[in-house]
């Protein structure tokens, strides 16, 4: 499902130049939950960025399902965007004058799909979260976690193969927090690509498989009932 061989990724800031990943190789098979672990500068994020198809690697090659990403133009790089990967993100990243069901609806609004086919499975997406009650209410009058269901439900919209959560539980109280990661672990056990970065041990817990990450580094890698990395 997503291969990485030999990604690197190096920022430049005039004469500087800084080395946010090393080269790097990493596959993730269909169906697995993965948590990528690190402290600030790591190279989680970005590592998530490429992944995502929101950066370009400096040099190697990204293969996801199938296709090279590289070879794609805009247009193709948007489609794999709305149409195989899902994203999560901390902040949200909902529309403030939009209600629940229009930030719901805005992925496949984008894709074309007709008004009333994607109210119906915005509101099934809705029901799903738990928040069947609040379709008509607006971001600001929903706690984080009720949020975060919406985030969640909106990547849902377009049955991407493959869902994205960078520190989906960073705002969130600890009983959100975990509500959240029974909800993704329900979307997994359906067949969901994961991918999720944290900086919390017990978040990372919930995954098969975690990826520490440090100086740009993969420094170790771990999958569940595996005692050597």
């Amino acid at each position: 499902m997503i291969t990485l061989t030999d990604i690197t990724k190096v920022y430049k800031n005039g004469s500087l130049e800084v080395q946010a990943l090393s080269p790097l190789n990493l596959q993730v098979d269909r169906g697995e939950f993965v948590a990528i672990m690190g402290t600030s500068g790591s190279g989680k994020s970005t590592l998530m960025n490429i992944i995502g198809c929101l950066d370009v690697p400096t040099s190697g090659s990204y293969n996801l399902d199938g296709e090279e990403v590289h070879t794609l133009n805009e247009d193709q790089l948007s489609r794999v965007r709305n149409q195989k990967i899902g994203f999560v993100f901390q902040s949200f990243n909902l529309l403030g004058r939009q209600t629940v069901l229009q930030n719901v609806m805005l992925p496949m609004m984008y894709a074309g799909i007709p008004r009333e086919t994607g109210k119906e499975r915005a509101l099934e997406l809705l029901e799903r979260v738990g928040l069947k009650d609040r379709v008509k209410h607006r971001p600001t009058e929903l706690s984080g976690g009720q949020k975060q269901r919406v985030a969640i439900a909106r990547a849902l919209t377009m049955k991407a193969p493959i869902l994205l959560a960078d520190e989906p539980t960073g705002n969130l109280d600890t009983k959100s927090s975990y509500e959240i990661m029974d909800l993704f672990k329900q979307i997994h056990a359906e067949g969901t690509t994961i991918v999720l970065v944290t900086h919390e041990p017990d978040i990372a817990e919930h995954a098969d498989r975690v990826l520490l990450f440090g100086d740009g580094k993969l420094l170790k890698d771990t999958r569940k009932g595996s005692v050597s990395p």
